[in-house]
Order: structure tokens, then sequence, then C-alpha cells
């Protein structure tokens, strides 16, 4: 690990809660059997792939982000939030190590979409518009440039996929065979109207929002519950309006930057795979894409702490 990195946190250690499981960024915590603590770690990925070296300060500035949005969007969907401090749940001595970082939320049945709504045609969207002129069975106008807006957000949801692999793009009637017509429409409707309030939040700070992604999850009630994070930079392409331009991408708030890097990365003088283990993290690599998570932060008027 380099020293710029020394100082994250990678890996929370806590021993005063059953461990759940580790994602790609959070790890989560049985607390009781009806909450669960989420602590975002300083891990990051990149081709699904976690590096062994973490952006310091990534997971209290994707925390205090997705708690402001939390809170944005209230009116709009319950969210999974209790009012509980985090640091209520655990040893005195663990407090610090999940401060800033953690959010105690409800434990829910989660639902298997990746609910992902694009106001702009880029990623995954594009490569597939240019072989089909649709997006997950949605046509779209013919003549469509790289990174242009579309007449109306869209929703194109994804299955999502075990640890280590891609989720996929499909359609909505898939998502009607998963979960029943009701649902999948009422996903559909609350995930394009989450969408709609957060560009128009964000345009106002100079940011365009491409594309984002929500995770759903029903309660005790069977009520659809808006869960996990929430247009953060893990989860959400970000754009400085300023830089935007049809038929290239702009430069992202998020991990791009590493993306980038890694394509020409090499082990023991080889390009990397894009398999583990990861490639050793460049002290400006790590402080590069931590300025880029950091700027999404600072345009939204936020401070980490």
């Amino acid at each position: 690990m380099t020293s710029a990195a020394a100082t994250a946190l990678h890996t929370s250690t806590l021993q005063s809660l059953p461990l759940l499981g580790r994602g790609k960024v959070r790890d989560n915590y049985a607390v009781g059997d009806d909450r669960i603590l989420m602590v975002a770690s300083d891990r990051i990925s990149a081709f699904d792939v976690i590096m062994d070296d973490p952006i310091p300060g990534k997971g209290v500035l994707l925390t205090r982000m997705a708690l402001w949005w939390f809170a944005q969007l209230g009116d709009i969907c319950p969210n999974h939030l209790t009012a509980q401090a985090p640091e209520s749940v655990v040893a005195p001595e663990e407090a610090p190590q999940i401060a800033g970082r953690s959010m105690l939320v409800k434990r829910l049945l989660p639902i298997p979409i990746e609910a992902v709504v694009r106001g702009y045609l880029a990623g995954s969207g594009w490569q597939e518009y240019q072989q089909t002129r649709s997006i997950c069975g949605i046509p779209l106008p013919a003549g469509l440039q790289n990174a242009a807006r579309l007449p109306a957000p869209i929703y194109t949801p994804a299955a999502k996929a075990e640890a280590g692999a891609h989720d996929e793009n499909i359609s909505f009637e898939h998502t009607v065979q998963m979960v029943g017509r009701p649902l999948a429409i009422q996903i559909r409707s609350v995930a394009i109207a989450l969408y709609t309030r957060a560009a128009e939040l964000a345009a106002r700070k100079g940011i365009l929002i491409a594309d984002t992604k929500f995770e759903f999850g029903l309660d005790g009630n069977g009520q659809l519950v808006l869960m996990d994070e929430v247009l953060t930079p893990d989860s959400s392409r970000f754009w400085p309006a300023e830089s935007y331009r049809e038929g290239i991408n702009p430069p992202s708030f998020d991990k791009q930057y590493l993306r980038d890097w890694l394509q020409t990365a090499q082990i023991n003088g080889q390009p990397w795979a894009k398999t583990p283990p990861p490639p050793p993290l460049p002290p400006q690599v790590i402080e590069q894409t931590a300025a880029r998570y950091q700027q999404a932060l600072t345009r939204l008027g936020l401070s980490a702490s």
C-alpha cells in the first residue's frame, strides 16, 4: 500500500457486530434482525476488480453525498435510513472507525434490479444505441451522437449480477417477469421521478447527471423503499456542465481517471489483464482520483465533514 493511502480505511474491522458481507465499497453488519450498519470504506473498484490501494476520504465523501440526496428526495420515495446514530450501535472504541462513513439502515427485502435512468447517451447505452438504435428495447431517434441529451429521461433496468460479474441490461418486460407488473411499473415511475428531481438540482450547481442507478427494497408492509447509496460518483455519471459538448464524453467526476490509467497499467512488464491482482496505484493516481470525487461534493455545496 502506498504511503498516500496509509491512513485510509480499506477494510473495517468491527468486532461488536456480526459481519453480513463485504461489497466492493461497503461492509455490512447486522444490528439485531431488523437493521444493518453500512460502513463505506475507501476501497475503489474498476473493471469489477477491487484495488489494493484505497482512496483516502472516499467513504466519508460518498456517505455525506448520499445522505444529502436522501434528504432532497424523501418526498418522492421513503428511504432506508433510521433516526439512530450509527455510533450508538458499536463499541465505544470502534466509533472513530465508522464516524462519518456509516449509515444505520432498515433491513429490507432487496429487489434484484438496478433501476438505471439515463438522461444522456453514454457508456453502455451509447454502445447499444450504435448497434440497435435503442436501449433495453426502448427505440430512440436516429442520428444521435455520443453524449447526446435524450428527448426525455429513459428507464433502462439491469439485472443485478453476482459479485465480480457485470450487471446485465434487460428490458422492462423482463422486470415484469421478475417482480410482477404493478411493482415493475412503480419502480420505473419512481426511478424516473428521482432522476428528474436530482438532475434539476444538480444542473443548478453546474453538474449534468448523464445517468444513475437506484436500488430498492421492500419493507415488512410491502412498501417500496429507496436503499443502498444514491446519486454518488460511484453510482452516477456526473459531468461538468461547462465542459459538455455533444459528440464527446466530458471529463467526469468519478473513477474514469483511474480506469484510463489502468488501460495502460502493467504488471511484470505485461498489460494488466483486468483480473486480480490489480496493479499498485501510484500516488498521483490516488490523488487525482480523490480530487475528482471531491469536485463533485464541492459543486453540490457540501463538505465531507
